[in-house]
Order: C-alpha cells, then structure tokens, then sequence
C-alpha cells in the first residue's frame, strides 16, 4: 500500500508541480526546432508547406520577414490573440523591436517568456535572424507559442490521474490482502502445528505446501520433530537404565547391610563376604556416576586433551594386562593381531579408555563364544584398530544408535564389565580427536567395533 501511494504521490508531483515546467522546456526547444526547419526550407517550394504544417501541429504564429519588415510568409493557429498578428495588421513595430534586439551576429536568436492577458498565460516568444544561400542579406523568423499547456488535454489527464488513483488504491488494496493471507496461511499453519509440537506431541507433521522458504522450514522443523521425538524416546530409555544400575546396587547394599546387621555380624567369614559385596556394588555405583560426570564434560567441550607421541604396540599390550583374570579365569581367548608398530599422536590415556570400552563391550555381546581379537591394520595414511568378536552380533536396524549416548542393547550382560555408557564415551572421544570410526556387524555373526589413527611418515633426516 505504502509503495502504491508513493508511485501516486510521484505521478501528482509531475503532474501539478513540475507539468508546466516541463512543458515550457519543451515547447522553448520545439520553438527553436521549428525556426531550424523553416530556416532549412527557405528558398524552396515546401516552405509554405512546412510553416502551415509546424503552426497547426504545434499551436503557433510563424512570421517571416526581410529586413525592412516585409511580410514574406505567415501562418497563424493562435489566432486574433496572436502578438504578431496584431503587429502585422499594424505598424510592425514589436517585430522591429525584436529585430534591434538581436545581436550583430548573422545567426543570432532571442527569445522572451511574456504574460498575455489574452491568453491568461505565459507565452513564447522568439526571434531568429538567418541568410540564405543566395543572398547575404539577412531574414527574421518570428514565432510565437504559449508556454502553458492550456488546452483541454491537460484537464483530461488530470482527470483521469483522478480516476487511475482511485482505482490503484483499491487494485493494491486487494492485492495487499490477497498476497498478505497467502503469504501468512503457510505461516499460521506451521505456529498451529509448532504450538502442539510444543506441547509434546511428536506425531504432528509440518505441512510443506506454499512458497519455497516455507517447504524448507517445514522440511527442518520435520527433521527438528523427528530428532527430538527420538532423543526424548531414547533420553527416557536413558532414564529407565541408569535407574535400573543404580537401583540394583543400592538394593544390594542394603540388603547385605541389613544381613551384616542381623545375621553374619558376629561370623567374620560371612561378614567379610558380606562387605566385599558392598563395595563391589558401590565401586560399580561409582563407575556408573563417574562415566556419566565424563560423558557430560565430553559433550560440553569442557575436557581438554592431553596430546602425546606413544607407540601402539604398547599402548594395546598395556590395556590386554587388565584382562589377565578374565582369560585365566574365565578362560577367555582375547589376543593381539599386530602390524608394523607405528608412533601416533594422540591422548594416551583417553585413547586406553576407547580401546578399554570396546574390549567391555565385545565381553558383554560375545555370549557363549569368548573369542575377541584386537586388530592393527597399517595403511599409507592411517592405523586402523579394530576390535573383533564372534558373539552376538547387531542387526541392521540398530547400528545406526550403537553410538548414541541413550542407547544401550537389550542382550547386554548386566553382571559383566562396564556401565552401558562406554560406546556413547567412546565417541565423544574419537570426535574430539577427529578419528574416523564405526562398527561392522552382521546379527549372529559377531561385531567388529574400529577406529583409525591418521599417520604422518617421520621425515628422514638428511646426512651431511
């Protein structure tokens, strides 16, 4: 609306306040114009022509004389109100005014804007003197044009503007409606639907229909939904899990205290018994804490790492040692397949706990098969460590939440190592060290959970 009265205001401005202006620019070079024509065509046949012509078209009286103030030719469209009419029909003696006002010079002009009572308006008035090709003596054009659109042109336009104004204001209006409901629909649709989002209902769905811009916000608030529904989902599994970890140890502490209270009390083999249980099950309740405070700092970029040059050989051996109970015991085949040893860049002791979690995790899904191989892998640009087993295995349609920091598998061995958040640990770490890594598996066949160490060759130094 704004836009369309200012495209009017404009059009008023021209048309009242600068209309008349430029008229009397124009007509002063349509007036210089014609006196250049007539000038071309003295002397020929077509000047009668071309004066009767120039006086209709544009509303003049063109005179033309000789030096003495004879009357050569005229052509009148102005009527009796013409100056020079009058002055021809007299004395002449306006025109010889005119002529004395003219410069020494052969091709010289003047040219006055006059009031005319007569007419009511300004008036053009103007005198050119010029020779001829066959004779140096010089010749006088006199025209005389009115400097004002006086004719009823001029009121039909401004009429019509009248009209064209109404009819804009009311066009724009409509459009203004029709573009602001089109434009707001798609808008108010997706507040509606963001509003029930808000509520919690996560079943809602963005409707996509309308303009580009509002496709694709409907298409990233449907994205937005799904995320959220899926980590509220999985935020609630989180929940259920650790208060079910946490639940089962603080039952049996309790439990065991209350045994040491009434039974096993004064019986120091049971009693010891009885203690150690405790502080295996507080030991687990603070493992548990201790990976969640961890997850956190990861997450939130408050965990800074320590950067160091060490060699994998070692690194590897070193975590195998904290297995040595569980293949002697247990008897467990978790053995070492290694290449080439290499020195790597990387956080030591974070890098334990990645390899650390992954060993637990091939514990807890191996099932019956207690075979696990830790795998080295040298290529040209990197070291790949692979953790293989042949339990369990997972299916196609959760390896994309093995990693999820939620997530956490229904076959997992709650009596063996780890507290079900190592995985999610495990990535937080190899992102901030920006390490490439996954998981292949195939469901009955095992998993092999990897991750790759990007490596530079030492330069060789040159000897002199």
């Amino acid at each position: 609306m704004i836009f369309a009265v200012l495209i009017l205001l404009l059009l008023w401005v021209f048309q009242y306040f600068f209309l008349a202006r430029y008229y009397r620019t124009a007509r002063v070079r349509a007036v210089g114009e014609v006196a250049d024509n007539i000038a071309g065509s003295f002397g020929s046949n077509s000047l009668q022509v071309e004066m009767k012509r120039a006086a209709f078209d544009n509303s003049m009286c063109i005179v033309l004389a000789d030096t003495t103030g004879r009357i050569i030719a005229a052509e009148n469209n102005l009527g009796s109100f013409s100056r020079f009419f009058a002055d021809a029909m007299g004395s002449g003696q306006y025109m010889e005014e005119l002529r004395s006002a003219l410069g020494s010079g052969k091709d010289d002009s003047v040219i006055r804007i006059l009031k005319s009572e007569s007419l009511k308006s300004d008036e053009i008035i103007y005198c050119r003197s010029f020779t001829s090709r066959s004779s140096t003596m010089p010749y006088y054009i006199y025209i005389e044009a009115s400097a004002e659109p006086i004719d009823s042109t001029v009121s039909i336009i401004r009429e019509q503007l009248i009209y064209i104004t109404i009819i804009l204001i009311e066009l724009a209006f409509i459009i203004t409606l029709f573009i602001s409901k089109r434009l707001s629909r798609p808008i108010v649709g997706i507040t509606e639907t963001a509003k029930k989002f808000a509520g919690g209902d996560f079943g809602v769905e963005f409707d996509q229909r309308g303009y580009l811009e509002i496709s694709e916000l409907s298409d990233v608030l449907d994205k937005a939904k799904d995320e959220i529904g899926k980590v509220n989902k999985l935020k609630a599994d989180l929940i259920a899990n650790i208060s079910h970890d946490l639940r089962t140890p603080l039952t049996m502490v309790k439990a065991y205290a209350e045994m040491i209270r009434d039974l096993s009390g004064d019986d120091p083999v049971k009693r010891n018994e009885h203690v150690q249980i405790i502080i295996d099950e507080a030991d687990r309740l603070s493992n548990l804490v201790n990976d969640i405070l961890e997850l956190s700092k990861l997450e939130t970029g408050n965990l800074e790492l320590n950067y160091t040059e060490f060699s994998l050989h070692e690194n590897i051996r070193s975590v195998l040692t904290r297995y040595t109970l569980l293949i002697e015991q247990e008897g467990w085949d978790i053995a070492f397949e290694p290449d080439e040893d290499r020195t790597v860049r990387a956080d030591a002791e974070k890098l334990d706990q990645v390899l650390y979690n992954f060993i637990n995790n091939a514990v807890n899904y191996s099932g019956d098969n207690k075979v696990i191989r830790i795998r080295q892998i040298n290529s040209e640009k990197n070291t790949r460590i692979e953790v293989a087993d042949n339990g369990l295995g997972i299916s196609k349609e959760l390896l994309p939440m093995v990693f999820d920091r939620y997530y956490r598998g229904d076959k997992v061995k709650r009596d063996k190592v780890g507290t079900g958040l190592g995985l999610s640990i495990c990535k937080e770490i190899l992102k901030r060290h920006n390490f490439a890594f996954g998981v292949q598996s195939e469901e009955g066949k095992g998993s092999a959970f990897w991750f790759e160490i990007p490596y530079e060759k030492p330069q060789q130094t040159k000897q002199q």
